[in-house]
């Protein structure tokens, strides 16, 4: 699985590179985004990685110019790896046509219908090919490992987490849909990546996956901003996974609200400090 190095630059005394690979798992080139703290490139010392994912339209880039979280991963000693959110450039007649559904809105679901399941395999790529690929070219604790991210990326790790127990030490969200099948993003993403069978949705729903989750003992940092157009317009429903993680003695949430803040990356900006201090309780003890 071999890596090339699309760019490299100094960032908080670590590095900010982005590399491109062809993914056995997608079926096509994929990029994606890595900041090298600083400790692993000077004392070559081995680091925990945190995996963000990004929401709808974005791409690997969006978080590495908008965040501002390099000085924050570079304190911490973490590596930060950020992936695009769909398959890029596979062919498929419509793909480009929404922003909700196809480039760029992958949802992190692997899709069973065609023609997108032949490349639409998001959450595979995500918590296997990656961290494989991770795991073999940096120098990373592989046991140490946590995952966050934004709004249907936010969606992305809670379900990554809540899927696979004890993969991920640690896990947080920026306004995530947190139940896909109640909003109308997530019904139109879920039905047309896994057809009309709304079982096989649950299998991709932060609530519902909650509501059954028996594995090691997990806490979720849930993270909103009050002044969230995508809250008012019940997109996100972040009530009804907090319902969910009360009644399950496996979970616990934490849920900031955030007063006056929307749902952009000056949101993000703002606290992505907090979160990577947070998982850092995590990755490093």
């Amino acid at each position: 699985m071999a890596l090339e190095l699309v760019s490299s630059s100094k960032c908080f005394e670590g590095e900010q590179r982005i590399y491109s690979h062809n993914s056995t798992v997608l079926g096509c080139e994929m990029k994606f985004s890595v900041f090298v703290p600083p400790c692993m490139l000077e004392e070559k010392k081995e680091c925990p990685v945190l995996y963000y994912l990004s929401g709808l339209t974005c791409t690997h880039e969006n978080f590495i110019h908008k965040s501002g979280m390099q000085q924050h991963a570079a304190k911490e000693g973490i590596l930060i790896v950020n992936p695009d959110t769909s398959p890029r450039n596979v062919n498929i007649p419509g793909e480009d046509d929404a922003y909700d559904f196809g480039s760029g809105a992958g949802f992190y679901v692997n899709a069973t219908q065609e023609p997108w399941s032949k490349n639409y395999l998001m959450y595979s790529y995500v918590t296997e090919e990656l961290v494989e690929l991770v795991n073999k070219n940096f120098a990373v604790l592989p046991n140490k490992k946590g995952i966050f991210g934004h709004s249907m990326g936010g969606h992305g790790a809670l379900i990554c987490a809540l899927k696979n127990p004890g993969q991920y030490q640690s896990v947080s969200a920026f306004a995530p849909i947190c139940n896909p099948i109640e909003c109308p993003w997530g019904q139109k993403a879920l039905k047309g990546y896994l057809g009309d069978d709304k079982e096989q949705w649950k299998q991709y729903d932060a609530t519902h996956l909650a509501q059954n989750y028996a594995g090691t003992p997990l806490e979720l940092f849930i993270d909103q901003g009050s002044d969230d157009n995508f809250l008012k317009q019940k997109q996100l429903l972040p009530d009804n996974l907090l319902t969910a993680c009360a009644g399950n003695d496996h979970l616990q949430a934490i849920y900031k609200q955030r007063e006056g803040y929307d749902h952009s990356y000056y949101y993000i900006a703002t606290f992505v400090g907090e979160h990577i201090a947070y998982h850092a309780k995590f990755l490093k003890n």
